[in-house]
């Protein structure tokens, strides 16, 4: 299967969508499963995972109804708040959900570059595996630091780090990003998704070639087995669409191996969240 690893959906309102600014006023719309299946139809994807927008518990409920409804959603990364004294309640709660699969905070978002070494967000962590609960990981390059001691404090723990860590390609930045990438490639329960790359670029003259060695270094310091392939749909139609999207991914692959291929297609999102 062809497994689109990282995908939203959205009821649109300025409120609360307020990260969406003037430069990405195309994506200022609802977008829902009817017009994301039309999508994948076109351009061969057989399934994905919705990943959460909103640091609500009702946006994971708003997914978890979404997946029950279309049975091409095969998973759910949602919210909750892991730094909750109660947190355990809440775990469990979703744990008896089949497409619950883990969790992801916005970590990008906050002021505190170490904020995801918190010992109430590293509490929170450490319960994840007794729910056999993935972790993405969403944050910046300058929080990459913090990332690695993170990771190293959880060997047994399932995580993937969303969008290659957001280097910043239209800068042209690349080697402290590039170094903590591969350290942190090291720790064999980290993956990484070759996702929301061209929205790091400039928007309307990236081109593929920008972004080949951000890629290469990934495949480097990870391997084939740890990559999953993710549109970051609709973020991504910022900067295109979704067929230029997938092939930045599909044309980067397409000198590995069939195995090689299909593993950062889809066997291994099937295998990271256990879909």
């Amino acid at each position: 299967m062809t497994i689109d690893s990282h995908q939203h959906f959205w009821k649109y309102q300025a409120v609360k969508h307020t990260w969406i600014d003037d430069n990405m006023s195309v994506i200022r719309k609802d977008f829902l499963p009817a017009e994301l299946k039309n999508v994948y139809s076109a351009n061969g994807i057989d399934g994905c995972v919705a990943v959460q927008a909103d640091q609500t518990l009702e946006e994971t409920d708003f997914l978890l109804d979404l997946a029950q409804e279309n049975d091409f959603i095969k998973g759910v990364v949602g919210w909750v708040d892991l730094r909750n004294a109660e947190i355990e309640d809440d775990l469990s709660k979703y744990a008896k959900h089949p497409k619950l699969k883990g969790y992801r905070h916005i970590v990008q978002g906050e002021a505190d570059p170490n904020f995801i070494l918190r010992p109430n967000f590293l509490k929170g962590i450490s319960l994840l595996e007794k729910y056999r609960a993935t972790y993405d990981i969403l944050v910046f390059p300058h929080q990459l630091g913090a990332v690695l001691e993170f990771v190293k404090k959880f060997p047994n723990q399932k995580f993937v780090i969303d969008h290659i860590a957001k280097p910043y390609i239209k800068d042209g930045f690349y080697d402290g990003w590039a170094l903590l990438m591969q350290e942190i490639g090291k720790h064999e329960n980290v993956y990484c998704k070759l996702s929301g790359m061209t929205t790091e670029a400039d928007y309307k003259q990236w081109t593929a070639e920008q972004i080949t060695p951000y890629m290469e270094l990934v495949l480097n310091a990870f391997g084939s087995n740890r990559l999953l392939f993710g549109s970051d749909w609709p973020v991504c139609l910022v900067a295109g669409n979704y067929e230029k999207t997938k092939a930045v991914v599909t044309n980067f692959i397409s000198n590995l191996s069939p195995h090689e291929q299909a593993e950062i297609m889809g066997k291994n999102a099937v295998s990271f969240y256990n879909l």
